[in-house]
């Protein structure tokens, strides 16, 4: 059976007024996105914090993405802005399998992210706790990196290992490699800017989904 692949638009920003536009903006063409959060130290740039967020009050469900150091204490404060899940990177913490056990104690999901370069084989001793996991297919903090194909086969191996598991992927996925990805056996597809950098978000969007929903170019 062929499997349903969603998109999910990814919003990227430090200005808490284009987060309000595109907020705004994906409320009128999805019913979910995924807000990145950076803090200039597990990545290089910085962006909106939870507190930004809850002043824009999404209208729609959302996944938080946390691209930070200690991801436990930013926690609390995501469940109070409104997340349904959030995301915390595996490179980031010592103790994962605790961060996936406090965030599922908020009444959350919990997602763990991995880095190009972390091996399936990684994240296992702990598969079956998680909710969700995210392959990261650039390395993270910036829109418009380079894909990068090879996670493709990290896809694969862990939906053999794990086939009853969420599994998504973010970064560098645009049209030209959107059914390469989709066929990799993913869920849903973080996608930011080949949605938000285009003149038309809301027909980017629709043309993605379709793409992905039909099986074609």
């Amino acid at each position: 059976m062929k499997r349903s692949v969603k998109i999910v638009p990814a919003i990227l920003t430090d200005d808490p007024h284009a987060l309000e536009k595109m907020v705004r903006q994906t409320e009128t063409f999805t019913d979910y996105v995924q807000i990145d959060v950076m803090d200039g130290a597990f990545v290089p740039s910085r962006s909106v914090s939870w507190r930004e967020i809850a002043r824009v009050h999404p209208a729609i469900d959302w996944e938080a993405h946390l691209m930070v150091q200690n991801p436990q204490d930013y926690l609390p404060g995501f469940r109070e802005a409104g997340a349904k899940e959030i995301f915390f990177h595996y490179e980031a913490t010592s103790q994962p399998l605790k961060i996936v056990e406090k965030v599922q104690k908020l009444g959350l999901r919990a997602g763990i992210a991995v880095n190009p370069e972390t091996p399936v084989s990684a994240i296992m001793p702990f598969a079956r706790a998680i909710d969700s996991v995210l392959f990261m297919s650039v390395h993270p903090g910036y829109y418009g990196s380079r894909f990068l194909p090879e996670v493709l086969d990290k896809v694969k191996e862990f939906r053999r290992l794990q086939p009853g598991k969420k599994v998504g992927i973010d970064g560098g996925v645009k049209e030209d490699n959107l059914l390469q990805v989709a066929q990799s056996g993913v869920d849903f597809i973080c996608v930011g800017s080949a949605i938000f950098l285009q003149p038309d978000p809301a027909a980017s969007f629709r043309r993605l989904q379709s793409l992905v929903s039909e099986g074609r170019e």
